[in-house]
């Protein structure tokens, strides 16, 4: 038993570095990886890194431009909103809105769509019909219209955008899911575990499910992406995050009245979202190319 024991425990080390070999490889992904740590760092320490609070007003420097620009400041190195607030400070709080948008939205779709498509995966037939009809009528309405139907609905708030998101992105979890298990139904591992007396819950979550894990981690990285960007379209819509929350988004729709005159106030929010959805789907590219053994180069 300790030779076995061992033995795993030497193999954990080689696979993350294999993993991180074939990673490496693909330089838009290290680069998308570096700046998602960076924004999961502002996220987690943005109370710390703000130089102000972001809901703080300071009514003598309004709309103040950044600081390489003619009248800008070192005290807001970003500049000032139409309310005084400082920009930068605003950002930084902001990713902590985006990044737990992507968690929770992350979490609720892949566990209730890794569900549902196991026991698709595994139904009669006649329930795994019903099952992908509703799931093709869901796919069938553009995913940010659902999103705001539902949110409409709810009631505007970033929880209910959350939610309402997370029922959006549900189907493609459940048919990602239901793919991968019947491809691995078919195996001689699968076979063997139903010859020796493996009930259907051991055969669903300890069998098969392990080895379907890989398409829908970067499915997951995607769909992070997908989530920050959505929050931020209903934000901007006023169905999101609502004033005076610094969440990117509500940022943008307080701010487009004074694009002409204030470039900052759009540019920065803007260029945040662009720069955190750009690199998360590089590293999700990434992510394929490291899971899939098909993609992988001798």
């Amino acid at each position: 038993m300790g030779e076995v024991s061992i033995a795993e425990t030497s193999q954990r080390p080689g696979r993350l570095w294999e993993f991180w070999y074939y990673f490496r490889e693909n330089r838009g992904a290290v680069f998308g990886f570096y700046i998602f740590v960076a924004f999961a760092f502002c996220a987690a320490f943005g109370p710390w890194l703000a130089l102000y609070d972001p809901t703080e007003q300071f009514r003598n420097n309004t709309l103040q431009p950044p600081v390489w620009s003619e009248g800008g400041s070192w005290a807001f190195p970003l500049g000032t909103d139409p309310l005084g607030r400082d920009m930068l400070s605003r950002l930084v709080a902001g990713a902590r809105y985006s990044f737990f948008v992507g968690v929770v939205v992350v979490t609720i779709a892949a566990s209730g769509g890794i569900l549902i498509g196991l026991l698709s995966g595994f139904a009669p037939k006649w329930l795994d019909s019903i099952i992908m009809r509703i799931m093709d009528i869901i796919l069938a309405f553009p995913s940010l219209l659902l999103a705001l139907v539902l949110v409409a609905i709810l009631g505007p708030s970033l929880t209910n955008a959350m939610v309402a998101i997370a029922i959006v992105l549900q189907p493609h979890y459940v048919r990602l899911t239901r793919a991968s298990v019947l491809a691995e139904r078919q195996k001689d591992y699968v076979t063997s575990a139903r010859v020796v007396g493996a009930g259907l819950p051991r055969l669903m979550f300890i069998t098969v499910l392990p080895n379907c894990l890989a398409p829908i981690i970067v499915q997951g990285a995607l769909s992070f992406s997908t989530a920050i960007l959505d929050a931020a379209a209903l934000g901007f819509l006023g169905m999101g995050a609502q004033p005076p929350t610094p969440e990117w988004g509500t940022m943008l729709a307080e701010a487009r009245e004074f694009i002409l005159r204030a470039w900052w106030v759009v540019t920065f929010p803007g260029l945040a979202i662009l720069v955190t959805v750009l690199a998360i789907n590089l590293m999700g590219d990434g992510l394929r190319d490291a899971l899939d053994p098909k993609l992988k180069r001798s």
